[in-house]
């Protein structure tokens, strides 16, 4: 069953969580706190928020604590994440996936985020965002693009219709073709790192959404393969590649190029792919429902949503 969040309206609050690394700087988190204000809503920090355990944000018990709190607490209306790294894997076995089943909600994040994202889609079947998250993104001069976007697709009722292109992206064919299916995927790291655990990404009919960031050309090669062999690509109905940034081998005299990595994980496969999309680790960011119907148009490189991701808008 597909659980849909409501859409947010003006002085909905944003509840604020970290359920995977700590944040690094505080003028960040207090410049995102204000973007999100200036949006027209309201901000609530979970308790446990600020917590650091070295690469992580608080023990598991806090930042599982603060996932349930926030979900739990009929005050809150959406949550965001702080930020990503790592951890989120590691609350999945805990989480009571009967409380965000009864409390759908808008959830946003990338990344890191992506665990909790194939958990909640595979477990409660609740459409969440692929979006910017506080201190790496909306505290740090979120671009225009990225900020309209966002407001845009959390407060939306309506099918978004086509993701829009950011600023001076190139856009390439991977395999020509038009199809429809489910928008599922994320970073491609946690994608792959999730195969053969209960939280498995089902490509079946969908279309595979990937990006990451800080991966070699060779390490993104063995990931696409371990994709591939696992057969996530020929029971997709296509896949978008978005941003892939810093994954250029600096020794290029000594390695392939991401395109032809890239080229090399769809040939064969008879099903629309391109790479393109502005979402991810770009400085232009997309925001992406996950687990509604969309469109792929491979021909154009252009990603359509069709199926309306919120149902109707909490009234404050």
């Amino acid at each position: 069953m597909i659980r849909k969040p409501a859409a947010l309206g003006p002085g909905a609050t944003l509840g604020i969580i970290a359920p995977a690394s700590p944040a690094h700087d505080l003028d960040h988190l207090a410049e995102g706190i204000k973007v999100i204000e200036e949006l027209g809503f309201r901000v609530s920090l979970s308790p446990n928020v600020l917590n650091y355990n070295k690469y992580l944000a608080g023990t598991e018990n806090e930042r599982l604590g603060d996932f349930h709190k926030m979900f739990l607490d009929p005050a809150i209306d959406g949550i965001i994440c702080l930020r990503g790294g790592y951890g989120s894997m590691k609350l999945l076995p805990d989480i009571n996936y009967s409380i965000v089943r009864r409390n759908p909600k808008i959830f946003v994040g990338y990344s890191d985020i992506t665990a909790l994202q194939l958990a909640l889609w595979k477990k409660t079947g609740l459409v969440t965002f692929s979006g910017p998250m506080l201190t790496p993104d909306l505290g740090n001069k979120p671009s225009d693009f990225t900020l309209k976007h966002f407001y845009s697709v959390v407060t939306n009722l309506r099918p978004l219709g086509a993701i829009p292109c950011a600023p001076g992206v190139k856009t390439t064919v991977l395999v020509p073709g038009c199809s429809r299916g489910r928008l599922l995927g994320g970073n491609l790291t946690m994608v792959a790192a999730a195969l053969g655990t209960p939280y498995e990404i089902d490509t079946r009919g969908a279309i595979l959404f990937l990006e990451d960031v800080d991966e070699q050309p060779y390490r993104v090669d063995r990931m696409l393969q371990q994709l591939r062999l696992a057969g996530k690509f020929n029971r997709a109905a296509g896949v978008v590649f978005g941003d892939f940034v810093n994954c250029e081998a600096k020794d290029k005299n000594n390695s392939l190029t991401l395109l032809e990595v890239i080229e090399a994980a769809v040939a064969g496969l008879h099903m629309p792919c391109f790479l393109g999309l502005s979402v991810g680790h770009g400085e232009h960011k997309a925001t992406l429902p996950l687990g509604v119907r969309a469109e792929i148009n491979a021909d154009e490189c252009r990603l359509k949503i069709i199926e309306a991701a919120t149902t109707a808008a909490i009234k404050k």
